[in-house]
This record gives structure tokens, sequence and C-alpha cells, in this order.
């Protein structure tokens, strides 16, 4: 006698639907490798921020020093002390001239934008745009009625490393976050899938 009935999936049918039902691992790993990759690229942007910060020429203010500036174009001065994040600076005046033959001062501007920084022992804010056309030597003067221990800090700016760091690291970490965040969800959402349709 002939006997008829249901037969189970064959073999290997719940583990396909099963995997068909989340996204493979390897984009789970791609996403969280990028947000990784943007964190590192924010670590260590900001770390040659610092490094740049501590790596900057001072003048006292009042006072004068040589500084030894490598290459021709833009520079920054920044001042350091008293009043520097609020912006609470007494009038003081910085002059550069060359110290040593062939170089030259193209010019010295105020800075056209607000850049602030406090890290370790160096609480600044920019104050002037410098832009030499010879590298070399140059006397730095600064004359003023500011507070003890006051500086000027001179070297590259800070504002456009600061840029570097976020361009990069902002958009991988948005993208490596909101991926893992949606296929993290796809798959717990596919597993619930399949253990109901398994019960």
């Amino acid at each position: 006698m002939d006997s008829t009935g249901f037969q189970g999936p064959p073999p290997g049918f719940a583990q396909a639907s099963r995997r068909n039902a989340r996204p493979g691992a390897i984009w789970l790993v791609l996403s969280l490798a990028v947000l990784a990759a943007g964190v590192a690229w924010l670590v260590y942007g900001f770390t040659s921020v610092a490094s740049t910060i501590d790596g900057l020429q001072r003048v006292p203010v009042p006072g004068h020093g040589i500084v030894s500036l490598t290459h021709s174009g833009g520079y920054t001065i920044y001042y350091e002390g008293p009043g520097a994040r609020n912006g609470d600076i007494r009038p003081f005046h910085v002059n550069v001239v060359p110290a040593s033959s062939g170089t030259a001062v193209t010019s010295l501007t105020q800075y056209r934008s607000t850049v602030t920084y406090n890290t370790g022992s160096h609480d600044g804010r920019a104050l002037l745009s410098l832009r030499v056309k010879s590298p070399g030597r140059f006397e730095v003067t600064t004359t003023g009625t500011e507070p003890p221990n006051a500086d000027i800090a001179i070297g590259g700016s800070i504002g456009n490393g600061i840029v570097k760091a976020l361009l990069p690291a902002l958009p991988l970490i948005i993208v490596g976050f909101g991926a893992s965040l949606v296929l993290f969800i796809l798959r717990i959402v596919g597993r619930r899938r399949a253990q109901r349709a398994w019960a």
C-alpha cells in the first residue's frame, strides 16, 4: 500500500535559506574595516597637529628671537598666553626682518579666520599670516604689555592640519558606522525570520 506524506527539505536547504536571509559576514567585516580606517586616520591627523604645535618656534612677548623658516610661502603666527582662547589679548606689535643673507619677507597680515588650540601646556590663537619670499633665518621682535609667560609661536598652519585630519576621516567614519549598523540590523532581522520559519 502506497503512502504519501510530506518530505522535509533536501539537505542543506535550511542552511542555504538562512545564509541568503542575512548579508554575508564579509560585508560586515569590510564596513567595520572602513570605520576603523576612519578612526585611525583621525587619531593620526590630530597626533600630527599636536606634533606641529609642539614644534612651533617661540618668541617671548615682549622680546625678540631668531627663527629658522625652511621654505618659502606661508606661515602662521600664533599668540600663546592669557586670553588666547577667548580672544581677550592686549594689543602688541610684531616685526619680522631677515637675519641672514638672501632671505626676504613678502607680507605680514592679520589672520582671516578663527583658529585656537589647547594641547599640553600650549593655549594659542592664530593672529597673523606671514609670507616669506626666500627661506632662512629671521629676527622677530615683539613689543607690548602682555602678561608674563606670553609668547608668539611661528610655524605651519594648524587649521590646514585639522582640515586634513577631518576631511578623509569623517566620511570614512560615517560610511563605515552607517553600513555596519545597517548590516548588523539586517543580520539580526534575517536570523529572526529564519528562526520563525523553521520553528
